[in-house]
C-alpha cells in the first residue's frame, strides 16, 4: 500500500467512526476509556468531551500523553485479516479558547450528547496528533508522523480538491 493510499484510509477512518478509545496514565497504569469524538479536516487535532469528575480528565490533568485508537472492526473471524486500526499518539489538553465553536463541532457529529457537552461540568479535550500508527492485515504496521512531508502534502492537495 503506498503512502497515499494508507492517508486515504486514515482519514476515510477517522471521519467515517463515531467513537475511539483513549488510553491515559493512572499512576503508572494504562486507563481506557471509550470516548465520542471528533477530527480536525487535517488530522492534526482530535476533539472529545468528558466530565470533569472522571478519572480520565484527572490522569490526563496529571500527564498529558495519551493515545487514542479506533478501528473498523465488526467482530468477525475476518476482521484479524481485514480490520483497519489506527492509534493516535500526542498530548491532551482542555480547551479553553473557541470552545463554543469546538462544542457546535461535537454536537454536530454527535447530536444525542447536545446536553451532556453542553452541561456544566463537561470539558471540551484536544489531543494535538504527533504520529498515528497504521494497522493493517494483522502486521502491517506504518508509522505517519504528521510533520511529515507526505502527510502535510496529502492534506493540502485534499483541502485544494474540496474548494
Amino acid at each position: 500500500m503506498t503512502k497515499k493510499e494508507s492517508l486515504k484510509k486514515l482519514k476515510h477512518l477517522i471521519e467515517t467512526q463515531m467513537l475511539g478509545v483513549i488510553a491515559t496514565d493512572m499512576q503508572g497504569i494504562p486507563y481506557a476509556s471509550l470516548v465520542a469524538y471528533y477530527s480536525t479536516t487535517d488530522l492534526k487535532n482530535v476533539i472529545f468531551s468528558t466530565s470533569k469528575k472522571t478519572k480520565k480528565f484527572k490522569n490526563i490533568m496529571n500527564n498529558s500523553n495519551i493515545s487514542f485508537l479506533i478501528d473498523n472492526r465488526e467482530n468477525n473471524p475476518s476482521d484479524i485479516n481485514n480490520a483497519i486500526t489506527i492509534t493516535a499518539f500526542g498530548k491532551a489538553e482542555e480547551i479553553i479558547q473557541n470552545k463554543e465553536y469546538f462544542k457546535e463541532l461535537l454536537i454536530k457529529k454527535h447530536p444525542n450528547l447536545i446536553d451532556f457537552i453542553n452541561s456544566q461540568d463537561c470539558a471540551i479535550l484536544k489531543i494535538c496528533v504527533e504520529k498515528y500508527k497504521f494497522v493493517s492485515n494483522f502486521q502491517i504496521v506504518e508509522d505517519i508522523k504528521t510533520n511529515d512531508s507526505s502527510f502535510i502534502d496529502f492534506f493540502s492537495e485534499t483541502i485544494n480538491d474540496s474548494q
